[in-house]
């Protein structure tokens, strides 16, 4: 059992590469009076925070970090699940709640202009959704302290939930999904799509923007109009490897100058009516593709990355442990 206050172990208060910090001058966060709806979606590990949330928790209070880089591994190799292996990390922490929290916002780096980027969303009637795998009272709460409860009530979280003993003793996730994934990020972005869509009275589907920095975040990638891509992380390489259309950030300002020039050429050619003029038609086509019935017509056109992520079922199958082979003295 944990006990009910700790002295929390040491933690380099930015353990991880800072973030870029802005050479050009702020951006005005005012209404741009375009028409069309845009909608965000943005990861939060590595992309409104460099640092992971779960590995500042698991290092200090859990599995330790040589055991979860294990644990990463297994992943990575298909020998388990991201389910698996994520309910033994997040089932290994012994620590209250409060605790574990003040050791992760001294370790958590939010990107400098974000705070910007989200007042630019808030004036423009933007909603803007964290899509995330990891936990939702975690994340929350680290957005409540970097923003204010007042500004993070306007962030959207679609995460895992979990169940918190008061004592820090379980931690056990409440998955989004029922797949080896836990949450399906592109399930969740078409889901709000459609939703946007009825919502709608002449039919006019919104601009949906994702942002994110790492190859877990591919399948939602795919299902957004504009897709963004912290630079020089895995996701950024993977657009370049496969030719996959994307715009590349250092900070939120460069995000945020990029969607006011997008939405006015919108505005200018659409006048806010019908499709975005960039709109991604491929995304019909991932959103049919996530049916498992057409598994065998749509894999052969599924880089071999992305596989696992987009039909989690069928990509991700436990490899076999061999039976009574004989091991080299």
């Amino acid at each position: 059992m944990a006990p009910i206050a700790i002295t929390p172990p040491a933690v380099e208060a930015k353990s991880q590469p800072a973030f870029p910090t802005s050479q050009a001058a702020p951006v005005d966060p005012s209404n741009i009076g375009t028409k069309r709806k845009i909608i965000c979606f943005s990861d939060f590990d590595g992309t409104i925070f460099m640092q992971d949330t779960g590995h500042i928790l698991f290092n200090a209070f859990g599995c330790g970090t040589e055991r979860r880089q294990q644990l990463d591994e297994q992943i990575h190799s298909g020998e388990r699940s991201f389910r698996d292996v994520s309910e033994e990390m997040w089932g290994s922490l012994d620590v209250p709640f409060d605790d574990g929290f003040e050791v992760m916002k001294k370790a958590l780096e939010i990107d400098v202009d974000f705070k910007t980027f989200h007042q630019f969303c808030i004036n423009n009637e933007i909603p803007f959704n964290v899509i995330s795998a990891g936990l939702k009272p975690v994340l929350r709460r680290v957005l409540d302290h970097f923003l204010g409860e007042e500004n993070s009530k306007h962030i959207d979280i679609v995460a895992n939930d979990a169940t918190i003993s008061s004592d820090g003793s379980q931690w056990k996730p409440v998955w989004l999904h029922d797949t080896e994934l836990g949450h399906d990020k592109a399930k969740s972005i078409n889901d709000f799509k459609d939703s946007a869509r009825l919502e709608s009275d002449d039919g006019t589907i919104p601009m949906i923007i994702f942002i994110g920095d790492g190859v877990s975040d591919l399948p939602a990638a795919r299902e957004a109009d504009v897709l963004f891509a912290r630079r020089g992380l895995r996701l950024e390489e993977y657009c370049k490897e496969n030719s996959l259309p994307y715009i590349p950030f250092d900070t939120f300002a460069d995000i945020q100058r990029e969607v006011i020039k997008i939405a006015k050429i919108d505005d200018e050619k659409t006048k806010g009516k019908g499709l975005p003029s960039n709109f991604n038609p491929r995304a019909n086509m991932w959103r049919r593709a996530s049916s498992k019935k057409n598994v065998p017509l749509f894999a052969a056109m599924t880089p071999k990355e992305e596989k696992v992520f987009i039909w989690p079922e069928t990509f991700s199958e436990l490899k076999p442990v061999a039976e009574n082979v004989p091991v080299a003295a």
